[in-house]
């Protein structure tokens, strides 16, 4: 699996120093038959007796019918102890939860929460751990990302946007940088300033602001004047995260006219009934979460500003609420009856895209990256891993995927995900 790396927790680290620092017998017949037989050899002379004259036999009543027994038979008692129990079949899934049970108690984690999904056969696994419920909402960083990424999807599909043209065809502050398309914002490949090495680049700082407007944010990234000698031309560089989703969700907002938790409740929320899905400003939780998660959510997205949503990392949802987009994704892009995405849109969200562009790699020659999603070169699945601990997976030649979540760092998540990767494939293939 491709690794989601730890460079949001560095994310949080600076964020929080800057914003505020799962039988039978004989009958009775049988026994009258045989004492009649003694009566008669009884009564026979023997060859030195002299024989003696007969009594008049006295006269006898006849002899009394048989009576039918008057109740039934006692049935046969049934066999006291009880039957062997009939074997339960084998849990595919056991090592899948020992491992991460034991995962939670060794770390001393508040809790865990795993979804398994098939193509052909729906949610395979459902479990939860510690304190960890089905209703338990949850920031998930950066697994917000390939969501975020199918909304620009679904805007080409309509009409209402061409991913591969230029931004300055939607807005006019696109003129800023008029080589940058929506493609190459959500790949990491616009060339401007990532996640890194700056986290809080004061050109960009308004990504964080839980009181800006996006589309007013979008344009101070796209079109300031003060990053001009840190950015290099679009695909030639994979510069992870950042500012750039910011501005692909501020083109979103301009090509349809619509806020982005209108298009959320209507490309997902309602489709494919993921009532749980939301979008937050990030900077109105870090600033009181510190390093780590930030408990300061507490579940509750109503309880935050929503006007500059976080479009790299600001959404929250349940474990079956993501298994459910997991599953869109492995069904050609259908919740139930309504078609969310085209197999086409999917099939360009889950290409190494980077590959095929410039021949870039994401950090590593072994990992590559599509719309949301890294690529694994050596295994072929895809993940799009967050900083809080979350780690999506899909396996899309066999038709599954998984959903993790633990409420604690990305270094966590990640090995929590590595103990139980190979065991979850063993489980669902039978390998």
């Amino acid at each position: 699996m491709a690794k989601t790396n730890s460079v949001w927790k560095f994310v949080v680290a600076a964020l929080a120093m800057t914003l505020l620092a799962a039988s039978c017998g004989g009958s009775d017949a049988d026994s009258e038959a045989a004492n009649e037989t003694d009566q008669t050899e009884a009564s026979q002379p023997t060859a030195e007796q002299e024989p003696t004259p007969e009594p008049e036999p006295e006269p006898t009543a006849e002899p009394e019918p048989e009576l039918e027994p008057t109740s039934e038979p006692e049935p046969e008692l049934e066999p006291t102890s009880e039957p062997e129990p009939t074997p339960e079949p084998v849990d595919g899934f056991a090592a899948v939860t020992a491992t991460v049970q034991a995962f939670v108690d060794e770390r001393e984690l508040n809790g865990a929460g795993l979804i398994i999904v098939h193509r052909d056969d729906g949610v395979l696994y459902h479990e939860h751990f510690g304190e960890f419920t089905p209703d338990r909402v949850s920031l998930i960083a950066s697994s917000s990302k390939m969501i975020s990424a199918g909304v620009l999807l679904k805007l080409q599909e309509d009409g209402l946007l061409d991913i591969n043209a230029p931004v300055s065809d939607v807005v006019e502050w696109g003129a800023a940088n008029p080589a940058i398309t929506p493609t190459q914002l959500i790949s990491n490949s616009s060339g401007l300033v990532g996640l890194g090495p700056d986290l809080l680049y004061v050109p960009y700082l308004c990504q964080w602001g839980p009181n800006e407007e996006l589309e007013t944010c979008g344009e101070v990234v796209f079109a300031g004047e003060g990053d001009d000698e840190d950015v290099v031309p679009p695909d030639t560089e994979f510069r992870y995260g950042g500012a750039q989703w910011q501005v692909a969700g501020a083109v979103a907002e301009a090509a349809s006219g619509k806020p982005w938790s209108q298009l959320i409740d209507e490309i997902y929320v309602e489709p494919c009934g993921v009532d749980s899905l939301g979008y937050i400003s990030l900077g109105s939780v870090l600033t009181a979460g510190g390093l780590g998660y930030p408990t300061s959510f507490g579940g509750d997205g109503s309880a935050f500003p929503t006007e500059n949503p976080n479009i790299e990392g600001g959404a929250y949802v349940t474990t079956g609420d993501y298994g459910e987009l997991l599953l869109m994704h492995l069904r050609g892009g259908s919740c139930g009856d309504t078609q969310v995405l085209s197999q086409e849109s999917l099939d360009t969200m889950h290409q190494d895209r980077i590959a095929a562009a410039y021949d870039g790699d994401a950090w590593s020659p072994s990992t590559g990256y599509g719309m949301g999603w890294w690529i694994d070169r050596e295994t072929g699945r895809i993940s799009d891993g967050g900083a809080f601990g979350t780690v999506p997976w899909l396996d899309l030649d066999d038709g599954y995927g998984a959903y993790l979540v633990v409420e604690d760092t990305s270094d966590t998540g990640q090995a929590l995900a590595a103990e139980i990767e190979e065991l979850v494939h063993a489980a669902v293939t039978g390998a």
